[in-house]
């Protein structure tokens, strides 16, 4: 059998982790194959960027990844930066009614999990508390593999309160979408697992964290706690050295791929908008949606991105001398509530999450615009931006003086909305795509996970697709002849 090519589409973490793990691959001997990375941009990396300015380490895309989602750190480790990682410092708040609200105690995702501090939170009235203990003796809000939205399936067993006021802002800042509209099947099916086993979503909450609590502990030295983990010289320091790790032959920066062709031979040609052109044998799609959508807009099975909506969103970053922000508040940030009247839906103190961050002596907030039905402020000129997030942050903070500098980052369209149904149309999808282009796999955050290590778990699972049907076609071969 002769060596494959390989197309790895897309240099964000994904198409990365695709290209590191299919070089692993053939190093091995598992796969009799070459590669090509092709990325439209001139870097690597995708939507991680991180910004070295006057002694601050200042994250433009995502920040951090959860530290219980295993992929990331195993890549850190592969590539030797596991002593890089870094854990989150401190507590975090929630803007209620205009007061921020201390994030209670043992709330997982917004899911209660220790009753004192539950009771004795100011985030909900005792109405809103009781109906949040209805959860221990309601019914089951789901029937088998029912998809419905993550706010039906939360309103129903913890009450409205509770999703407005602390689970609403808390998944709205991951997805920067509507949790009335988001598929709980696509984003959380652990929670509809825990109903069907605990049926109390409490109950099981409580179990299994109980549980993973008091797993016992493997290895010698012990890893940095937190539920979140970064590294010491921010994300980016990882694509760097994941792309160290690859061959540099193989990686081609500047290639925006405009067609990709199935030819008599089985074969596909791939076109990119420099020019250039590639005949491979098996391709990896880690582009976002719309892009997957346009190359195959004229094949008919395209409705699950045709119809898959997004949001803009936008970061601000601004810089202070530590004693303009003259209300000190202990914790690392807050997220928003949409009952009230902010244009910014989170901000993080990141001087404080991260003690890399910033210099001593300086404070480094990092506010976020944008979200599903209330994206126009994403347009609008960067000192727009910035005079809207002070004048919010001011009603909260009380910070003197104009920032040392700022750095307003946009997001267009980038935040794919998992609305509910979403895993099965994008299983016809990839069904069809199977059946009339054989080897073209597809992965990334408009799929199976925005997140970090969902994006990585994507790559490597694509990466472990092609192994297989490579192992079942030389197997075939054999028996052949």
């Amino acid at each position: 059998m002769t060596t494959r090519r390989i197309a790895v589409i897309g240099g964000g973490i994904t198409g990365l982790s695709a290209a590191f793990y299919l070089q692993k691959e053939i190093e091995a001997g598992n796969i009799d194959a070459q590669y090509t990375l092709y990325e439209a941009k001139a870097e690597l990396g995708g939507r991680i960027e991180t910004v070295k300015k006057d002694g601050f380490t200042i994250e433009t895309g995502p920040d951090s990844f959860l530290a219980r989602k295993q992929s990331m750190t195993e890549l850190a480790k592969d590539v030797g930066m596991a002593d890089d990682l870094v854990p989150n410092e401190g507590g975090s708040f929630i803007l209620s009614k205009g007061r921020l609200h201390k994030m209670p105690e043992g709330a997982v995702m917004g899911i209660p999990t220790k009753w004192g501090p539950f009771i004795s939170t100011t985030l909900f009235s005792p109405v809103g508390k009781a109906r949040a203990a209805f959860d221990l003796v309601l019914p089951k809000v789901t029937k088998g593999d029912q998809d419905i939205s993550l706010g039906e399936f939360f309103r129903r067993r913890l009450g409205d309160e509770v999703v407005d006021h602390m689970i609403d802002p808390l998944l709205s800042g991951i997805y920067a979408g509507n949790i009335d509209e988001i598929s709980l099947h696509a984003t959380f099916p652990h929670f509809q697992t825990l109903e069907e086993k605990y049926r109390s979503l409490i109950i099981g909450m409580k179990t299994s964290m109980a549980k993973r609590q008091s797993a016992p502990q493997t290895g010698g030295k012990k890893k940095p706690v937190g539920m979140f983990l970064t590294f010491k010289n921010g994300l980016s320091s990882l694509v760097s050295a994941v792309e160290d790790h690859l061959d540099k032959n193989a990686v081609k920066k500047g290639h925006t791929l405009t067609s990709l062709t199935r030819l008599s031979s089985g074969r596909y040609e791939l076109r990119f908008s420099n020019g250039t052109t590639d005949v491979v044998d098996e391709v990896i799609l880690t582009t976002p949606h719309q892009h997957i959508e346009a190359l195959f807009k004229d094949e008919g099975f395209g409705d699950a991105f045709t119809d898959m909506p997004s949001t803009s969103v936008a970061t601000v970053a601004m810089a202070f001398p530590a004693d303009a922000v003259k209300k000190d508040i202990d914790g690392t940030g807050f997220v928003v509530s949409k009952k009230d009247d902010y244009e910014i839906t989170a901000c993080t103190w990141t001087h404080k999450k991260w003690v890399h961050a910033a210099p001593k002596g300086y404070a480094l907030l990092r506010a976020y615009v944008g979200k599903r039905g209330s994206e126009a402020i994403v347009s609008e000129s960067d000192e727009t931006i910035k005079a809207a997030v002070l004048r919010d942050l001011n009603r909260i903070m009380d910070i003197e003086g104009e920032p040392l500098f700022s750095i307003v980052t946009r997001w267009e369209d980038a935040m794919p909305q998992y609305t509910v149904g979403h895993r099965a149309r994008t299983a016809h999808f990839r069904d069809a795509l199977r059946e009339r282009y054989p080897g073209v796999l597809l992965a990334g955050a408009s799929l199976d996970g925005i997140g970090l290590p969902d994006c990585i778990d994507q790559g490597k699972k694509a990466v472990e697709l092609l192994k297989t049907e490579q192992g079942q076609a030389v197997t075939a071969a054999a028996v052949k002849n």
